[in-house]
Order: structure tokens, then sequence, then C-alpha cells
């Protein structure tokens, strides 16, 4: 069953540009400060062990009803077990519970991790949920058998899903499976073009790692790559996220005006 495409679509500008959603991947700042400043936020808590629903729901309240939240998976869906993440959950995995955590294999461990996404993602009324596998994760048939039957198994969803495959993913079976399930093709725009249209979700890892700078010779590309979609996310994901996300929102308002 295809997932629902439950995120709205806009028109496109007299610019052909559409919808620019520009932030970062967490909170570098208070969240009053960043509610402020940008208007959508890629939640990563969610990712490490989901916040209580309470607190979900009070950061929606805060945040102002226009204010567009995405947010990771929980790592119990995507990650083995032997993930250095899996440190911060607040309750570790039983013995016998950690062969099933993760790579989208059909057990209760994934489907406990859904079932918190899922509830996550109402709380936050959140627009997307980025599927963020491992690099451990390649298409091997045995993986895309797991992928897949999750996503059957899974359904319409009143969220987009965004898919973040890393590795060595040839674009035919990419595109294959996001076009089957109604997935967005996750990326960082310097590393590869996304196999799908109309919605772009860019992760922006930093183009030599974490600690990278954007140049503005760089935002004046990034700005190049946004072209053509009728709504693009660009959350960005470096140790200076805050500066570089400013700059280019300033950037974009300028190029927009």
């Amino acid at each position: 069953m295809p997932v629902a495409a439950g995120f709205p679509f806009f028109p496109l500008d007299e610019r052909g540009t559409g919808m620019w959603h520009i932030g970062c991947c967490g909170f570098p700042k208070s969240r009053s400060i960043y509610f402020r400043t940008f208007p959508v936020v890629e939640v990563q808590q969610t990712f490490y062990d989901p916040p209580q629903p309470k607190t979900l729901r009070r950061w929606r309240e805060e945040a102002g009803r226009d204010f567009i939240f995405t947010m990771k998976a929980w790592q119990l869906i995507t990650h083995p077990a032997s993930s250095p993440t899996y440190r911060r959950l607040r309750r570790p995995l039983a013995p016998e519970e950690r062969p099933m955590a993760g790579l989208f294999q059909a057990t209760p461990v994934v489907e406990r991790g859904w079932a918190a996404t899922v509830e996550a993602a109402a709380a936050l009324a959140a627009a997307v949920v980025v599927l963020q596998c491992p690099a451990s994760f390649t298409p091997t048939p045995e993986h895309l058998r797991n992928l897949e039957a999750f996503l059957e198994r899974i359904g319409a969803v009143p969220f987009r899903v965004a898919w973040e495959p890393r590795g060595d993913w040839p674009d035919p079976v990419i595109q294959r499976i996001c076009e089957r399930y109604g997935l967005i093709h996750a990326v960082d725009p310097f590393a590869r073009p996304p196999v799908t249209g109309e919605i772009a979700y860019f992760r922006l890892h930093g183009r030599t790692g974490y600690a990278y700078r954007y140049t503005d010779a760089d935002l004046e590309e990034l700005w190049s790559r946004c072209q053509g979609f009728r709504e693009v996310f660009v959350l960005f994901n470096n140790a200076s996220m805050w500066e570089d996300a400013l700059r280019f929102q300033q950037l974009v308002e300028g190029l927009k005006s």
C-alpha cells in the first residue's frame, strides 16, 4: 500500500521556485529563539529516544500554528543495536531484543519503534518523518525485502515520509521504491541530486564533514540546486548550522524579493 501524500503541495510562484522551508537539524539555540528565527526544524531527539508526547505537544504549542516540524524516525526502526547511538536510549534493549532491532525487520522491536514514531509525529503535527538509514543498510535482497515489507505494513499515514539511503544505492532502485511508496528521496544536495521531484528534502551534512562551514559560493550553488521544485526543505546539519542557515535564509529572501 502506498504511503499517503498527507502533506499539501503549494503552487509555484512566478519565478518557479515554490515554497521554501529553511532551518536546522535540531535546536542549536533555545527553542524560543529558534521559533522566532526559522520556519521549520527537523527534530533529532525522536531518533535517539522520543520525548514524551506531552513534551512534544508543548513544543507544538510554543512554536505556533504556522511553524513546521519534521522529525527523524526512531532508530529502533532503521539502525541495528550495534550502533553507538543506542547508548542514548533511556531503557537499554534487553539481550533478546537486540537482534530484533533496526533494518526494517518484521519484529516487535521495530513495530514498537514505528508506533512511538507515529505518536511523536501526531504530537508535533509533523509534516515529514525521515527514515535515515545507516551506511550498513545496503541494497541486498534481504534489506530490500525488509524495507518494502515495512512500507507495505505501515500503510497510509498523515505525513510525508522521506527516505535517506546512504552508501551505494543504484538510482533506479531508489526511484522504484520512492515512486511505489510515495517517498521523498532525502539527500545532501552537494553529494547527489534526488531522484524524486515535486518536493526536495535537503539535509546538509557539511561538504567535508560536520565541522565544515558553508562559503558564500556554496550557498549560491545551493540556491541553484533548489530550483524547479514545488517545495524545498533545506535543513543544515553541521557545526555552524545556525549561522549557515541564517545566511542562506537571508540570501533566499534577497533573491526572491
